[in-house]
């Protein structure tokens, strides 16, 4: 090999570093820090000697466009050399669970299936999402959790109701979810 075939072949790999670095860096950015669940708890579930152990891990978030409602789910994260790195894909087995926690007041309009939270599950290709629909006939916000690939989606999901009921003696006009659907 020449010399200038191997200056050629350290350009590529300098370039590749730099662009592998700049998706690292784009994507663990602070813009994405406000949109970070709170972390509750983990669990250990699999014991690893020399790397972080697989574990399950609860978190909350409050819905950004309906006010009084939070949601709790959990979801299994790697661990080994995989996972503390941040390069292991995530399984979709995802629990979630919704309550009213104050009185609901909706922020805007929406849409049925919007999307009420969304967290990458791999470094490029995966994402669960929280989506949020409204049952009018019975007057109950309806979350689904779910994971989705750029290929092919899965179909591990999980789903939680929020009836909309009166939160203390002064809250006595409920609002309905229906007159919020776009």
């Amino acid at each position: 090999m020449t010399s200038k075939a191997i200056v050629k072949c350290d350009k590529k790999w300098e370039i590749l570093a730099l662009v592998v670095l700049a998706l690292t860096l784009w994507q663990a950015g602070p813009a994405s820090a406000a949109d970070e669940p709170d972390l509750i708890f983990r669990r250990s579930t699999v014991f690893k000697w020399l790397s972080p152990n697989d574990k399950l891990a609860t978190y909350a978030v409050d819905d950004p466009e309906v006010e009084g409602v939070a949601c709790h789910f959990t979801v299994p994260e790697k661990g080994g050399f995989k996972g503390w790195l941040g390069l292991a894909e995530e399984v979709s087995d995802i629990s979630l669970a919704c309550r009213q926690i104050g009185p609901i007041k909706f922020k805007h309009k929406f849409e049925q299936g919007d999307d009420m939270f969304r967290q990458r599950r791999s470094l490029f290709f995966k994402k669960m999402q929280i989506v949020r629909g409204c049952d009018t006939k019975r007057n109950v916000l309806v979350y689904m959790v779910y994971s989705d690939r750029l290929i092919e989606g899965s179909p591990k999901n999980s789903t939680s109701s929020v009836p909309i009921m009166p939160w203390g003696a002064t809250d006595v006009a409920v609002q309905k979810c229906g007159e919020f659907i776009q």
